[in-house]
């Protein structure tokens, strides 16, 4: 029942303390992070060893993803793109260190997401001309970027967020929204870790402390419940809004 509660409050009529007006429901976007070469192409995350089970979870996440982009799209959902973008003239230096490298050497050639290289390109899926950018250079997609701000002028009011993978990238942008005060959604099935034992146990970590856990089935109903193709009097549709806003400062390229 708190379940199902949680799931009822994010399509109920405001106010919400979301700044909703009386009789919209908040208004919901598509978080989707690092859905790239370098994290979801078969030969470049072969050194990370999958078994099956993985390889095929990562592969059905990201069929699932682009779907849930075309049905977002479909239903007037903004769609907001994270992308790591890792950039040589400022190296990482903790992740360098904890990868085992030297922390004060330059940044390793093996670096996922090098700015301008192919693996950092999107993969099976990439943004629609006008839709949000933002580019990271860590886990979160609110370190360091005008995420947070973005979101706030688009007013929305929760998040769906999807991705790879579920114990990092994913992580890390779902707890920072929930931290920054919005209810955040977590389809299982369109996140995959690479090792599905890891997938399953952020999924519980996330269910404990950021947010719910669902399917992109669910969400989808969730986002057809919520009705974010209808504008308030006075106001443009929220997906046109979403839609025509220019790409991120932080993430244009």
């Amino acid at each position: 029942m708190a379940r199902d509660a949680r799931l009822a409050g994010l399509v109920a009529s405001g106010p919400a303390g979301d700044g909703s007006p009386a009789g919209v429901a908040p208004r919901p976007a598509l978080v989707v992070v690092d859905v790239q070469r370098d994290f979801g192409e078969p030969a470049r995350i072969a050194p990370y060893e999958l078994d099956d089970r993985a390889s095929l979870a990562v592969d059905a996440a990201i069929t699932r993803i682009g779907a849930l982009v075309d049905e977002a799209r479909a239903s007037g959902v903004p769609v907001v793109w994270v992308e790591l973008g890792s950039d040589p003239a400022v190296p990482w230096r903790s992740s360098t260190w904890l990868r085992g490298g030297d922390p004060a050497g330059p940044m390793p050639d093996d670096e996922p997401c090098r700015l301008g290289t192919e693996g950092a390109q999107w993969f099976r899926t990439a943004p629609a001309p006008g839709e949000t950018r933002v580019v990271k250079r860590g886990y979160s997609g609110f370190l360091g970027t005008d995420l947070e701000a973005r979101l706030t002028a688009a007013g929305i009011g929760w998040v769906t967020v999807v991705g790879l993978t579920t114990e990092c990238c994913v992580f890390a942008t779902a707890q920072d929204a929930m931290q920054l005060g919005w209810p955040v959604v977590v389809p299982q099935d369109a996140t995959a870790a690479y090792d599905v034992d890891v997938h399953d146990a952020a999924l519980t970590l996330i269910e404990l402390n950021v947010g719910v856990v669902t399917d992109a089935d669910e969400t989808v109903a969730l986002w057809r419940a919520a009705g974010p193709g209808a504008a308030a009097p006075g106001e443009a549709a929220p997906g046109a809004a979403a839609a025509s806003a220019p790409a991120s400062a932080v993430g244009a390229r």
